[in-house]
């Protein structure tokens, strides 16, 4: 089925009025004329609405909290998005020591920060350690050793957590599935219980939790009922062996509508994960849970210029001043995102190839699109908010583009646009 077919996703914060689409309350068009293309922009609104749609479920009748929301920053980690989901009560799921770095900088309480991520070099682990993070997440049992060993050197504890590779298919694109045994993420299942005991028996690491995350954009909850259940049959088994699971880590990956996915209402699909903790007897864990795309996928938009249209005897091609430089999806995962003209006009549809000015044939941003469009006008390519600048490059020599956050009425410069001079500001020429 080609890309035509697929209808617009559903967006909170972003929508055509009389034509024009509008951020919040904010043109779009305004939005370009003023801070130039391409660009992206993001909806508080949208951030907000999608943070607490997790959060009701993370709350029982009775007011007890059941989790606690750790964004996954690694979806989006501008200064400002991390720091709205700070305002909002969230923790934060980090990689890397930049990650890191960038939640301490919007003052993070470091009990807030899991500090996940296959290959954290000594240094990170170090950096870690010093912040007082509430977990490590430990995908092998070299990294284990080398955690024990870090903490020795800096005379404190670690506060670790095994991540499971349950085995289960997430049913996403093999390039972002992470819990089947093929994956390198995580310590095999049948690997799990063996290293629990050794890592009991180190002198400086403290078991705290149990975690598991098997892949992003999954749409349906039957693969995550499947690795739950092996994830708390684990904490069972570690039980009768007197080994105590302070948190059970339920990872990320909820899925977003690009158009014609159908992934579950975020809160019922919360309650059904947390019903499930709670049936199977272990209501009394804290628990932890890692979403990004869904918090911030459908909450930004690249908005772009029509360079050229350049008709063709197979393809008609919509060249835009945006590329794979500001949006790498479509090229990485052939992903599918909606493009719309910021404001409509009359005038026949033809189908064409959006593409960007990058020189490589994968610098595509949609395909067999139908759209009513001139040189000069604006596009918007909606669902950009996850996965968009966070894989930003300046392939070709190409500023990266900026990032507006609107509250309403109001417009916020969050980071501002590249110039070429910034790209090679410490780069050196050789000497005579």
């Amino acid at each position: 089925m080609t890309s035509k077919a697929i209808p617009l996703p559903h967006l909170v914060g972003f929508e055509e009025r009389n034509g024009s689409w509008y951020a919040e309350d904010v043109p779009m068009a305004d939005l370009a004329n003023e801070f130039g293309t391409p660009l992206y922009v993001y909806s508080r609104k949208a951030l907000t609405e999608a943070y607490q749609a997790y959060d009701r479920a993370c709350v029982d009748a009775s007011g007890k909290r059941r989790a606690r929301v750790h964004y996954a920053m690694k979806a989006n980690s501008n200064l400002a998005v991390i720091d709205c989901f700070k305002k909002l009560g969230a923790g934060f799921d980090l990689v890397s020591g930049g990650e890191l770095a960038r939640a301490l900088a919007v003052n993070a309480e470091s009990q807030s920060l899991v500090f996940a991520g296959v290959g954290k070099s000594a240094a990170e682990i170090a950096q870690a350690l010093e912040a007082g993070v509430k977990c490590i997440n430990v995908e092998s049992i070299a990294e284990l050793h080398q955690i024990n060993r870090i903490a020795t050197k800096l005379n404190c504890r670690a506060p670790i957590s095994l991540r499971v590779n349950p085995d289960v298919d997430a049913q996403t694109h093999p390039y972002i599935s992470t819990g089947l045994k093929g994956n390198k993420f995580g310590i095999a299942y049948h690997e799990v219980l063996k290293t629990y005991r050794e890592a009991a028996q180190l002198p400086q690491i403290d078991v705290v939790g149990i975690d598991c995350h098997i892949g992003s954009q999954i749409t349906t909850t039957a693969p995550y009922l499947d690795a739950l259940n092996k994830v708390l049959d684990l904490v069972e088994n570690l039980r009768k062996e007197g080994i105590v699971i302070h948190h059970l880590d339920l990872g990320g990956g909820l899925g977003i509508s690009y158009g014609d996915e159908i992934p579950p209402d975020i809160t019922e699909f919360t309650n059904i994960l947390l019903d499930r903790v709670a049936e199977r007897g272990f209501g009394h864990l804290d628990v932890v849970l890692e979403p990004g795309r869904s918090l911030v996928g459908n909450a930004g938009v690249l908005l772009t210029k029509v360079e050229y249209l350049k008709p063709g005897i197979e393809k008609n091609f919509c060249i835009v001043d945006a590329a794979m430089t500001e949006l790498m999806r479509p090229a990485l995962y052939e992903a599918h995102h909606g493009i719309v003209p910021v404001k409509t006009k009359p005038g026949k549809a033809l189908t064409y190839d959006v593409v960007g000015p990058v020189c490589e044939s994968g610098d595509w941003l949609g395909r067999d699109r139908q759209l009513a469009v001139e040189e000069g006008d604006l596009l918007a390519i909606l669902s950009a908010g996850a996965y968009g600048f966070v894989m930003a490059s300046n392939y070709n020599t190409r500023p990266k583009p900026a990032e507006i956050m609107v509250d309403g009425k109001n417009v916020y410069v969050i980071r501002k646009r590249e110039n070429t001079k910034d790209l090679f500001a410490s780069e050196n020429t050789l000497p005579e």
